[in-house]
């Protein structure tokens, strides 16, 4: 399953998302774990220290090395200069799945411990003062969507993504590759206009959408919540003494996380579960072509001077069934 975590910043999203990933680990699930986000504190949240979490390969360093290895021997990508962040698999290109070991995760991805498993941590990189002013951030998650367009999951196995705040989400077409995305949103005006965003954005792509309402403290702001985002709320998250003890750099064994969380982890796993089965593969390739057509248009023809509509492959569908070229 592909999961996205969104929200405006300081809902709790990257808290909630190594929530999540941490309840994968505990149930030993294999999980890929991306920080995607402008600021990157998902290696924190999941009980890296600073220097630690500094020292994370960053995947936009790496961009060279990720597309030559996807390239492959697709005869339609003539070099891996003229790759762009949306350049499609196709017959020949290599492609990722979430247990192997590959010269990608070798680079980009480092294992972290965690309570009962390790997860794969692989991260953006952070915006540099070398960056102000003549480099756009999401070049940096280009990368990502490379990565996310070349990768195939199977049942049980999950990529979980915190995502960059805001509708700041929809300057690529990554936001249509999850399986589900997951909102959080706290009970406020301001806590529901990213939702309100995202839910008129991703209409017409068939984004599979769910809120995860974050500092819920009474039946007040959960009925505001219910009123507000309707049937599209999954579950709620009030206070937690063990994420204030994570917020401290000190969390306590994971399972000590209290009950009424951990039953909200659950749901959110059922929740991507139930979604991964009713994945459709051809609208998913579908909109994969869509946003790279749309790319090679308005920018990519001219940086790279070749057409870039003759690197998609008609025939190719992307499934748990394709095979990579060796």
């Amino acid at each position: 399953m592909k999961i996205a975590f969104v929200g405006k910043g300081g809902s709790g999203k990257t808290t909630l998302s190594s929530l999540f990933i941490r309840h994968l680990a505990a149930c030993g699930a294999p999980v890929v774990a991306v920080d995607a986000d402008i600021n990157q504190h998902l290696g924190a949240a999941l009980g890296l220290d600073e220097a630690e979490a500094a020292a994370l390969p960053a995947m936009g360093e790496h961009l060279p090395l990720i597309k030559d290895y996807l390239r492959g021997t697709n005869p339609r990508i003539a070099s891996a200069e003229t790759m762009i962040k949306t350049t499609p698999p196709g017959e020949g290109s290599r492609l990722l799945r979430v247990c192997e070991d590959n010269p990608v995760y070798d680079a980009c991805a480092r294992p972290v411990e965690l309570d009962g498993g390790t997860v794969r941590l692989m991260v953006t990189g952070s915006f540099t003062e070398a960056d102000l002013g003549v480099a756009c951030y999401h070049s940096k998650t280009g990368a990502v969507e490379l990565c996310l367009n070349h990768l195939v999951d199977g049942p049980g196995e999950y990529v979980v993504v915190d995502m960059t705040a805001g509708s700041d989400s929809f300057a690529s077409g990554m936001f249509t590759r999850f399986d589900v995305t997951f909102l959080v949103a706290e009970p406020t005006r301001k806590g529901v206009s990213v939702y309100r965003q995202y839910k008129e954005y991703a209409r017409d792509f068939g984004v599979a959408l769910k809120v995860v309402g974050n500092k819920v403290q009474g039946p007040d702001d959960l009925d505001f919540l219910r009123a507000e985002v309707g049937d599209d709320l999954l579950v709620t998250v009030g206070h937690s003494d063990w994420v204030r003890s994570l917020e401290k750099g000190r969390p306590p064994r994971f399972e000590l996380l209290e009950e009424p969380n951990r039953h909200a982890l659950r749901l959110l796993r059922s929740a991507a579960d139930a979604a991964y089965g009713l994945r459709d593969r051809e609208r998913y390739t579908r909109q994969m072509v869509h946003f790279h057509l749309k790319n090679a248009r308005s920018w990519g023809n001219e940086r790279t001077g070749v057409d870039l509509a003759a690197q998609v492959d008609p025939g190719f569908v992307l499934g748990e069934s394709v095979t990579a070229s060796a």
